[in-house]
């Protein structure tokens, strides 16, 4: 007879556990808030982040980008950020440390826009956003219109706690 409950409760609680796996899983794939909704509130603080890809100086040449940058975002849609990247194996800057100024937007929905400025040299980054894992997580990807070459590159950054 105990055999019997245990395998009711069983066969009944698998399929709810499951179900609620699924839900957490969508819930991080969106990087909602525990609310639902996203907002600029949800990037705060400091962002170390990974770049790769590639830039096209000319039609038919690619070079390929590496870089790392800590951005931080003030919560009210600004951000401040360095960079160091290297483009065919040589930093585009020539100082260690590329400073940058810029804008971002969170949807509701955790997407966004940001758009930065590199101080030194006018180059304006346009990227679109996805907010992931309640805001521990930000992925970032170079979209037109470009004011110097074209990018295809997208970044990573995680909170630094």
């Amino acid at each position: 007879m105990q055999a019997r409950s245990v395998s009711r409760i069983w066969t009944r609680a698998v399929p709810m556990m499951i179900v609620w796996g699924l839900l957490g899983t969508v819930s991080s794939a969106w990087g909602q808030t525990t609310s639902g909704a996203c907002s600029d509130q949800i990037l705060r603080g400091d962002y170390g982040f990974i770049i790769q890809g590639w830039v096209h100086p000319a039609a038919g040449v690619s070079v390929p980008l590496f870089g790392v940058a800590m951005t931080y975002f003030d919560g009210d849609g600004k951000l401040t950020q360095v960079d160091h990247v290297v483009a065919g194996g040589d930093p585009i800057s020539p100082t260690q440390w590329t400073p940058a100024t810029g804008t971002y937007h969170v949807n509701p929905d955790c997407t966004g826009t940001a758009q930065i400025s590199v101080t030194s040299t006018g180059l304006v980054v346009n990227l679109r956003i996805v907010v992931v894992r309640h805001g521990e997580e930000v992925r970032f990807v170079v979209t037109p219109p470009f004011n110097g070459p074209k990018f295809t590159v997208t970044s990573i950054g995680t909170r630094r706690n």
